[in-house]
C-alpha cells in the first residue's frame, strides 16, 4: 500500500486530467471530477465511478438545466491497491481515463477490449 497526502492525490488526479489530449478535453461537456476518500460501503474496492448521461445519449432535452455529470475517484482503494508511488500515479491515470471514457459512451466491455479495463 502506498499513501499520498490528500493534496498530492488531488494533484495526481489533476495530472491525469492534464494528460488527456486537448481535443478530447474540449469535447467533455458539463462534467466535474471529484475525489472522495472511500467508495460506498457496498462496493469497497471501487476505484472510480461515472455518474451521468454519456455524450452519446444526450439530446436537446438534456441541456435544459441538467446538473453536471460526476466522475468520482476513490483515494482509499487506489492506495490500498498500489505498492509504490509510481504504480499509484499510473493507476490513478488509468482510472481517470476509464471514467472519462464512460462520459464518451464507451462501455466497460469496450474498455477491457482496449486494455483500459
Amino acid at each position: 500500500m502506498h499513501r499520498l497526502s490528500d493534496a498530492e492525490f488531488e494533484q495526481a488526479v489533476g495530472d491525469a486530467l492534464d494528460s488527456i489530449p486537448p481535443e478530447l478535453a474540449r469535447a467533455m461537456s458539463n462534467v466535474v471530477v471529484l475525489v472522495e476518500p472511500e467508495p460506498p460501503e457496498d462496493d469497497p474496492d471501487l476505484l472510480g465511478v461515472y455518474d451521468g448521461v454519456p455524450l452519446t445519449e444526450r439530446d436537446g432535452w438534456w441541456e435544459a438545466g441538467s446538473l453536471p455529470d460526476r466522475i468520482t475517484i476513490f483515494q482509499g482503494p487506489l492506495e490500498r491497491f498500489c505498492d509504490s508511488p509510481e504504480q499509484l500515479r499510473e493507476e490513478i491515470a488509468v482510472t481517470v481515463v476509464h471514467e472519462i471514457a464512460h462520459h464518451f459512451g464507451i462501455s466497460d466491455e469496450q474498455l477491457h477490449d482496449l486494455g483500459w479495463g
